[in-house]
């Protein structure tokens, strides 16, 4: 009798040390096990030592990246700033990207939960009655309300798949470097932001500076236009010296009318930028005395670390790289260890009481023995994508390195060329003080004049257009270089 009795006690404490025994074993496992699938290593990219059209550019020094970020204040322009700084804080693309950064966060952890058990209960209540029929001499049962049945059940359910193949660990390294590449992505959208609205404000600053031009020729043009009539009433000139300085003048002031669809184009698409109604947004014209900024250079091999873009599709190398692990787990079997426990009872007064108490409790093996080569698929299309994304990660490195060759080179003959447009239009200028002194004493037509004059415009328009150049190339020099970003920015990896 008391063996019986304590049978089932017996058998309770095996259960339970067996359950316990293949925990510890498959948790053991987990903490030991290496994860199947090859792990990262970034890819090598070769980089040439210099850049070719550096010659005998200032090389960037540790300091120089000391206040990352707000690379626009080489300009030297309180305005430029006071509007870069509202890209972050206004712009929707910016908020977008920011959201898709959340979002990839958050799948960090969703991937991280597949670490730990799930734990669920249940309760439920019942009542149920059997149905009519015949027992053997042909008399109708279950009419009495004793065949009416109540059911009262409540479990806590617990299971847990040990990560003995390293299936989560490799989703959770794709996870975290998917967010990583978020991140990169969310910066370099910053920057190629602050980079248009910066270009774009330059374009209307030189505009500006060109409708003071064009005013200051009116002006001149008006006297020109003056003189001529004088010169006709006093029977030194013809109608048609009159006639061409009329032309001239109301040639140049349609031509001052025009640049203001420009400006007004510029201003809206800033507005746009810092996340304004163009309606409610405007930049008064102030006198525009520009600053060229000595941009510090980075080497080839530093535009890895530098550039925003680069870190991202270096990221998502590591991510298509933890997936190849993931696929290949699936050709092991998976461990699940369960356990539940409760309370069943025909009697709610009865319910939570000791002699009603059921529980189950065992692990279960399961692995798919034949798929149709489904598996083999997956692990050829992670590789694949690993591969794509390696081809990627060169050809943004390339045209990283093209970026910077293309602007160096174009600040270099801008800068040359800006000396030589310096001194063609102070020839020009000169030239039309000596043909207006000449047609004055009447030793020319005033066709000689138009001319001058015309060369003359023609020339500061370039110098305005050559200096605008320079700018925009700057700041395409710093975008290319990265803008001060440094991977080092990326969320740490856990």
């Amino acid at each position: 009798m008391i063996r019986r009795m304590l049978r089932p006690a017996m058998q309770n404490c095996y259960a339970s040390k067996f359950f316990w025994t293949a925990i510890s074993t498959a948790f053991t496992c987990a903490l030991t096990a290496c994860a199947v699938g090859p792990d990262y290593q970034r890819p090598n990219i070769a980089t040439p030592a210099a850049f070719k059209e550096a010659g005998d550019w200032k090389p960037a020094a540790p300091a120089d990246a000391a206040d990352r970020g707000r690379w626009w204040q080489v300009f030297a322009d309180s305005v430029l700033d006071e509007l870069e700084a509202q890209v972050a804080v206004s712009n929707p693309t910016l908020a977008a990207d920011e959201a898709a950064y959340r979002q990839a966060k958050a799948l960090v952890s969703i991937s991280r939960a597949a670490y730990f058990p799930t734990l669920g209960a249940t309760a439920s209540a019942s009542r149920s009655r059997a149905g009519f029929g015949n027992n053997s001499s042909g008399a109708v049962i279950g009419k009495t309300g004793s065949d009416i049945s109540d059911s009262f059940n409540t479990e806590l359910e617990a299971s847990w798949v040990p990560d003995l193949w390293g299936k989560v660990r490799r989703t959770v390294e794709s996870s975290i470097a998917s967010a990583q590449a978020s991140a990169a992505d969310l910066a370099n959208a910053q920057l190629s932001l602050q980079s248009t609205l910066a270009t774009d404000y330059f374009q209307l600053r030189v505009i500006d500076e060109e409708k003071r031009l064009y005013d200051a020729t009116i002006e001149g043009y008006q006297r020109s236009y003056q003189l001529t009539q004088n010169q006709y009433a006093a029977g030194v000139a013809s109608q048609a010296d009159v006639i061409t300085a009329q032309t001239q003048l109301q040639s140049t002031q349609a031509a001052a009318i025009d640049l203001g669809t420009q400006r007004a184009q510029y201003e809206h698409a800033i507005a746009v930028l810092i996340g304004k109604p163009p309606a409610e947004f405007s930049i008064a014209p102030l006198p525009f005395n520009p600053t060229l900024p000595q941009i510090p250079l980075a080497l080839p091999a530093d535009l890895l670390q530098r550039r925003p873009d680069i870190a991202a599709q270096e990221r998502t190398i590591a991510a298509a790289n933890a997936q190849i692990g993931v696929a290949i787990a699936a050709y092991y079997p998976d461990l699940t260890l369960s356990a539940a426990a409760g309370f069943a009872s025909s009697q709610l007064a009865h319910w939570i009481e000791a002699p009603y108490r059921v529980w189950s409790l065992g692990p279960q093996l399961a692995a798919t023995i034949f798929d149709g080569g489904a598996r083999a698929g997956q692990v050829a299309s992670a590789r694949a994508t690993y591969d794509q994304n390696v081809a990627l990660y060169r050809q943004t490195v390339l045209v990283a390195l093209q970026s910077v060759e293309d602007q160096l080179a174009a600040l270099r003959v801008l800068g040359e060329e800006q000396g030589v447009q310096d001194a063609a239009t102070r020839a020009s200028m000169l030239a039309v003080t000596l043909t207006l002194n000449q047609y004055q004493a009447g030793t020319i037509d005033y066709s000689s004049v138009v001319a001058a004059q015309v060369t003359a415009l023609n020339n500061q328009r370039s110098q305005l257009s050559v200096t605008g150049n320079r700018l925009i190339a700057s700041v395409a020099l710093i975008e290319a270089l990265g803008g001060g970003w440094n991977a080092a920015d990326l969320p740490p990896t856990p």
